[in-house]
């Protein structure tokens, strides 16, 4: 069964705290993930998924949620995924910036 396409900040922020908590991968570019981050997300930016192999990918399985910025990239990253047969993916809404707005200040906007 697969998911809604995406998932609040608040209904990440509860799973994260969860027994299984899903895979958090960001799709950002290296310098802004030195500048803000959630804990525990993995970075593989959205220009390197063409190259990824199949090792460095989540289990087919696995609970992913992925984001960006603002929701834009990592929308593209969920279509990616799906079209390979991910049906638990999805993307965070609003990206890094809704999650520092509505559960986590400390994160860093830019």
């Amino acid at each position: 069964m697969s998911l809604p396409f995406e998932i609040s900040p608040e209904e990440l922020d509860s799973l994260r705290r969860s027994e299984h908590p899903p895979v958090l991968i960001d799709v950002r570019e290296p310098d802004e993930f030195d500048t803000a981050k959630i804990e525990g997300a993995r970075l593989l930016p959205l220009g390197d998924f063409a190259q990824l192999h199949v090792a460095e990918l989540p289990d087919l399985h696995a609970h992913i949620v992925v984001h960006c910025h603002h929701g834009m990239r990592s929308a593209r990253a969920v279509e990616f995924l799906q079209a390979r047969g991910y049906t638990r993916v999805q993307n965070l809404a609003g990206g890094i910036d809704a999650w520092s707005e509505k559960i986590d200040p400390h994160v860093p906007t830019y």
